[in-house]
């Protein structure tokens, strides 16, 4: 049988998870395109001593059973993918979604990642990449010698050359949206991988089908409240103490049965 010190132990567990949950939401309170986790609690199992509806005569059943639950668990941390505050950089290569969509970029293995974060730059080469030197996934190189550089709400980008009058075109930046995008692998470095729960990506031009549109000059902020942050950190650590309190309380009462009985 589960005792109470188990039962509160496992609470203790969970709320510490929740805590480290909330640390991580504070501490990408300024990571770009962050988005905020959520640690979500479920019941253990019950040990069920008589089932509802059960014979309790010979003409008659019982309304309710009669079960104990054995304690809480944290059944996952849901990710909460609404949209962050954008903030003016008026930097050509600084880049938000306005809506839903990650960028894709390559990762060295030659695998696709997605980010929200589009703060990119430029490779020696001309090639538009993140901080870290990630290529888009649609190669998009920016001409020798371009003066100013446009990125039009479909991600269309344009170059123009010195000398030149007309802007040259440099190539598309498109959007990928999944599906359940709660259900991407959070990899680090601002970059999320493809899961069989997230489903497969959804490849096209910013602004159709869903897809946001992509604001030049701007950057996405992460979606994370300090205040409810700091609401949520004082509720986990009241329940915290509470359930040490239950642990010290089942504590005194198995050292009076071993002192009195």
């Amino acid at each position: 049988m589960t005792s109470t010190l188990q039962i509160a132990r496992s609470g203790l567990d969970a709320l510490d998870q929740r805590m480290k949950t909330i640390s991580n939401n504070l501490a990408n309170v300024n990571t770009t395109g962050f988005k905020r986790d959520r640690a979500a609690f479920v019941s253990m199992m019950y040990q069920d001593s008589r089932q509802a509806g059960a014979a309790s005569g010979a003409d008659s059943q019982y309304a309710t059973g009669l079960g104990t639950g054995t304690g809480v668990r944290v059944g996952g941390t849901e990710r909460i993918h609404i949209q962050g505050a954008m903030t003016q950089t008026d930097n050509a290569l600084d880049l938000a979604i306005e809506g839903e969509g990650f960028f894709a970029v390559l990762t060295p293995d030659g695998r696709q990642a997605y980010t929200r974060d589009g703060s990119f730059k430029l490779s020696p080469t001309g090639e538009v990449v993140t901080s870290a030197g990630l290529r888009l996934a649609q190669a998009i190189v920016i001409p020798d010698g371009a003066q100013d550089i446009t990125i039009a709400p479909d991600g269309t980008v344009t170059a123009t050359l010195q000398g030149e009058a007309v802007p040259v075109e440099a190539g598309q930046i498109q959007v990928t949206r999944f599906l359940n995008p709660a259900g991407l692998e959070a990899r680090g470095d601002n970059l999320f991988g493809e899961t069989a729960a997230s489903g497969v990506p959804q490849t096209g031009v910013a602004g159709l089908n869903g897809a946001g549109n992509i604001r030049q000059g701007a950057l996405e902020g992460s979606n994370v409240s300090t205040v409810q942050e700091l609401v949520d950190m004082i509720e986990t650590q009241r329940a915290y103490e509470v359930n040490a309190k239950v642990i010290k309380a089942a504590d005194e009462m198995a050292q009076y049965v071993t002192q009195n009985v």
